[in-house]
């Protein structure tokens, strides 16, 4: 049987090589040169939409309820910590965005937003993967696991549509090309 977060780790894996491309950008703005505001706009967009309402989304309306009736404490522990950091982390996209306006960029307030962002979320996905996600994978029964994956299949669909998740990963292969070569 995979665990319940072999779904999640995947898109870490996904979010982490995006954070690797708005550090990348991040240079790219402070240097002033080389980037496409439009380019920002998408980066942003990817961390709202694919690592935080989807990916966050999985986690805090479907497996951290869950974690929390096998045992694992919210408040004082673990999950507390991972949603606070989730909150963190809206605010410095938001910090992103309202950087960006129309083809203008506030390039010191962009490039900060970016980096604590980018430092905020290396650590917590550590965090998850190496000790929350361990944790779940061991408390949550199998039978239970099965279920929660339907719902994070459902829930996936619902909130980014069919094709969405394909679009993202294409994205970000796009902006691979663009500013990793």
């Amino acid at each position: 049987m995979e665990c319940i977060s072999k779904d999640l780790r995947k898109e870490h894996d996904a979010i982490l090589f995006g954070l690797t491309i708005l550090e990348h950008l991040a240079e790219l703005v402070r240097a002033e040169s080389g980037y496409d505001v439009d380019d920002l706009k998408g980066m942003v967009d990817f961390f709202r939409y694919f690592a935080d309402k989807c990916h966050h989304g999985k986690e805090e309306d479907i497996l951290f309820p869950a974690m929390e009736i096998a045992g694992i404490p919210k408040v004082n522990g673990p999950i507390g910590v991972m949603l606070n950091e989730h909150e963190v982390g809206r605010k410095l996209i938001k910090g992103m965005d309202s950087a960006i306006t129309g083809n203008e960029v506030d390039k010191e307030e962009f490039a900060n937003a970016a980096d604590l962002y980018v430092e905020l979320l290396r650590s917590h996905i550590s965090k998850e993967n190496n000790v929350l996600f361990p944790m779940g994978d061991r408390r949550i029964p199998v039978s239970r696991q099965k279920e929660l994956q339907e719902e994070f299949d459902k829930f996936e669909k619902e909130i980014m549509g069919e094709g969405k998740h394909e679009e993202v990963h294409s994205f970000i292969e796009d902006m691979e090309v663009k500013y990793l070569h």
